[in-house]
This record gives structure tokens, sequence and C-alpha cells, in this order.
């Protein structure tokens, strides 16, 4: 039965379009770690730490039942499914991924060959049909591409933590890899070699996913530091902007190119809905003083000025609009600042609070609960169905074409 979801509205902006749940997969024994729907069909297909590779089918009944139960001699910890020709990608625990043709009916996967790409559990593995390249990541700290017609290994490169999560813009050959120190490596990929762009650095916790906006050359990067850094690969090429919306570490993060909008989930439990053909702002560096630039005075390890003044010195702390180092007296006011990815309310001094107008806090994000703690997510844009994956051992199916801008 399909349960409509309340959203968490963090701006009181009164009612708002939501997801809506239309259905749930559930009977899973261990931990899964992606699904995706199935293009055209009424299907999912998932993968588990209990080795499984499942299909499953949406029955008359509503039900899903598994027409396919496959089991892989490790857990399958990733995968990635081609609707066009049918072709499955399962990346293991011990590092191999092994490649399947689903059958038409989608009641058996035949074996086409398995890639020994990884000494580790395979993280992320992504498909190009348009280069017949399949691009993996995992947990030896490597990148590693193969070529799909023959099996050979085309390349690889080492990261300097585990590589958890990638994506790749098929038209330029430029591939994003996310890593646990919390860096993106940027790399461009041929038939023979590879060459390192550059190292993206902005966030304090893990990279655990990404997505990429191929119109406007825009990578987007959650983290376990509860933040989305929008990076702009483009015309502005290292301009950074911080979405914060999340109270808890953001798990998994979906594109919508037609609507110009991000799906992003965390461990909050909520799903979030980013307006990213809004203007944005990029946020400030924070000042370092010795003293705070509003009212002077002296901070704690300030121990000159604090003995010249005879007085205790105070905590630092930092407008968010305009990055000026401040004291509690100084920074007292809380306000959300959308445009620059504030969508609750974080601490700004009194000069700045006063300048925020009401269009500057008008939201440009709305978030959802989603009921369950999601780690994966997969969007079927042309039914605008979303599906979430959860640490419930559950899989949502939800309808999103609501919230979705598209025409």
């Amino acid at each position: 039965m399909a349960a409509e979801i309340k959203p968490t509205n963090k701006n009181g902006s009164g009612n708002i379009r939501k997801p809506v749940l239309v259905n749930k997969v559930e009977g899973f024994s261990d931990e899964i770690n992606m699904a995706c729907i199935i293009p055209r069909e009424e299907g999912v297909i998932s993968v588990s730490d209990d080795k499984t590779v499942r299909v499953w089918l949406r029955r008359d009944t509503g039900q899903y039942w598994p027409s396919i139960c496959h089991s892989m001699p490790a857990a399958a910890s990733c995968m990635a499914y081609n609707g066009e020709t049918r072709r499955l990608f399962v990346g293991l625990d011990n590092g191999t991924i092994t490649e399947f043709v689903v059958s038409d009916d989608f009641n058996r996967m035949t074996q086409v060959r398995d890639y020994l790409a990884h000494q580790s559990r395979v993280m992320s593995v992504k498909f190009s049909l348009q280069r017949e390249w399949v691009l993996s990541c995992g947990k030896d700290k490597y990148f590693q591409w193969h070529c799909s017609e023959t099996g050979r290994r085309l390349g690889g490169y080492q990261a300097s933590a585990w590589c958890l999560c990638l994506d790749v813009d098929e038209q330029s050959n430029y591939v994003f890899v996310g890593d646990y120190s919390g860096q993106v490596s940027v790399l461009k990929i041929t038939d023979q070699n590879f060459n390192h762009i550059t190292t993206l650095k902005g966030h304090s916790g893990s990279v655990r996913s990404l997505a990429w906006d191929p119109d406007r050359n825009l990578l987007f990067s959650g983290s376990y530091d509860n933040s989305i850094i929008v990076w702009d690969i483009g015309g502005k090429q290292g301009t950074a902007f911080e979405l914060q919306g999340h109270k808890d570490k953001v798990q998994a993060l979906v594109y919508c190119t037609a609507s110009k909008q991000l799906i992003s989930t965390a461990d909050d439990k909520v799903i979030g809905i980013w307006d990213m053909d809004a203007n944005r702002v990029e946020t400030p560096e924070w000042d370092e003083n010795d003293h705070c630039q509003k009212c002077e005075k002296p901070f704690f390890w300030n121990f000159r000025k604090m003995w010249e003044e005879r007085t205790i010195g105070i905590r630092q702390h930092h407008c968010r609009k305009c990055g000026k180092a401040v004291c509690e007296k100084c920074s007292c006011k809380r306000s959300t600042i959308p445009p620059m990815g504030y969508e609750y309310e974080v601490r700004v001094c009194d000069d700045c609070f006063e300048k925020i107008t009401d269009e500057e806090r008008a939201p440009l994000a709305t978030f959802h609960d989603a009921k369950h703690s999601v780690t994966y997510m997969h969007l079927e844009v042309t039914r605008k169905r979303l599906l979430t994956v959860g640490k419930d051992r559950v899989i949502k199916i939800w309808d999103i074409g609501s919230v979705l801008h598209t025409h």
C-alpha cells in the first residue's frame, strides 16, 4: 500500500510537494549495497553482502518477488547495469568484477567474464558503453579501467587512501575518484594511459558519493562531514559552493540533468532536493585573527593584548556570511543563507544579520522524511522514480514526479 511521506521543511514555508512511497522490496538477510530500477520494466536488481545478486519483478499483486537469485563467491559490494544491452557488472568483496548478460525475460543471467581488478573490496563500478570501458575503484586504493570487449586491463591510478566512489564524464573522458581522506582526484584517461589533472580538497570527512552535471560541468561530492560541495570544473574552474542541509553523514547523491536538481540523502533519514538552477554564492574563506574583527577584544591565545588590557581572552568564532573572525557577543544572531548553501540557521555577525534580506532567506531546497537511513540511490528519470537503499535492509521506490521540475 502506498504511503505518503510528510516532508521535514526546515524553512517553515508551509505546504510543499513531496515524494510519495509507492512500493518496498524486503526480505534481505544482510546489508544491501546497491540496487537499480530496471529501465522500461517493473523490476529491480540488487546486490548484497549475503553474496546474492537478485532480480526482483513486480507481480500482479503489486509485490516484488525474485525471478533470479544468483550466488556469488564473495559479498556483492556494488554493481552497474546497462539497460540497452542488459549487461550487468557486479563488484565483489574479494576485488573481482563479474560481467553477466541478463535474459530478455529477466529469468536468468549468463556469466561472460571475470575482471581481476582489485586486491580488496570493490566500492564502485561504472560501465561506459560508448567507450567499452569498465571503470572501478576499491579499498586497495586503486582506480582501474578495463576494456569490456577483451577483458584487458587498460590502466590504473593509485590514490592516497581507500577509493570509495567514482563518476565519469564520457564526453571528455574525465574521471572523478572520491576517497577516504576527503579528497577527489580528477583524471583524464585514454585506452593507454591517464593524466592526473588535479586533486580537489575541501572536505574534512570521507567522500562517500559523487554526481556529475555534464551540461554545466559541475561535480557534486557528498561527505561524512555532513556537507555537499559543488565544484565548478568548467568555466569557473576551482570555484566551490557548499550545500549545508543535512545533520549527519551524506551517503548518496543523484543529479537530474533535465530539472537541474540535486537529490541527496544522509544518515539523518532525510531526502534533500536542491534547486541547482538558482544563483549560488561561493562560501568565503575564514579569516584568522588575534582579536575580534568587530569589537577588537583579544582571543584567548593573544596573551600580550590580554596583559595590556588586563582582560580575559575570549573564544574565536566565524561569521558564515563574511568569514570574519568574531566573538560570541558580536555573532549571537542566527540565519539561513540558502544562496550560500546554508538551509538551516548558522552563525552570522550582527552586521551581516542586518543586511540579509527576506529574499536571501528564501529556501532553495526542500527536505523530506525517508523513514530510513539511505546508503544508496538510483534515479529513473523517464518514469520519475527514485530508489533508495536503507540500512534497515529495505529498498523503497518513490514517485518524485511532483518534486522534479521536468517538462
